[in-house]
């Protein structure tokens, strides 16, 4: 099983999170954050990986500590998971649309951060969850994954933007951790 397993306890956050690349989808995900624990379980679901996630934080002050810490210990628990890369599809993409809004992802899991990501939000906030912060995230996740993620997306309705986001996510990284073969996907034989 390729699994990781990750704590994260800091001042203004303590984190505990598994991850099962090899699962079903199942989710098990609180933040105190709604719409973030709904875009963590929709990831889950639609990437099929099993999560196990428990974060609590200073959301006294804003989202901002838990939400990137969450994408600290999600990018390195990937790490832990995916491990030699052996067999290891590492491309993914995905274009998925939610009513109006449309996103595409394109990621290279092969040890590499980067982001790009083309949006534009029109309100500050989605329930709870700064719309600010959803670049944030997906910085934070890129970076401790070491992974390249091109990412846009267009829509009316930022809630629709945002889950659109994390579906497409969801299917490149399920179709970049699939094993494939057995070589690693590298000219030079390793990453």
């Amino acid at each position: 099983m390729r699994t990781g397993k990750i704590s994260r306890k800091t001042k203004e956050t303590d984190i505990q999170l598994e991850l099962n690349l090899d699962g079903t989808g199942i989710a098990d995900i609180s933040t105190g954050i709604g719409f973030f624990d709904h875009m963590l379980n929709s990831f889950a679901r639609h990437a099929e990986f099993d999560i196990k996630l428990r974060a609590e934080g200073d959301l006294y002050v804003d989202e901002h500590h838990l939400i990137e810490d969450v994408g600290i210990v999600l990018g390195k628990a990937l790490v832990e998971a995916i491990r030699d890369m052996a067999g290891t599809a590492r491309f993914g993409e995905a274009r998925i649309p939610m009513d109006e809004a449309l996103a595409d992802v394109a990621l290279d899991i092969g040890g590499r951060s980067y982001l790009v990501l083309q949006v534009d939000f029109t309100a500050p906030q989605v329930g709870q969850f700064s719309t600010q912060l959803v670049r944030h995230f997906f910085e934070t996740l890129a970076s401790n994954a070491k992974i390249t993620v091109h990412a846009s997306v267009y829509g009316d309705n930022d809630h629709h933007k945002i889950e659109a986001l994390f579906k497409a996510f969801a299917y490149a990284m399920k179709r970049a951790v699939r094993i494939e073969g057995k070589d690693v996907k590298s000219t030079k034989g390793t990453l």
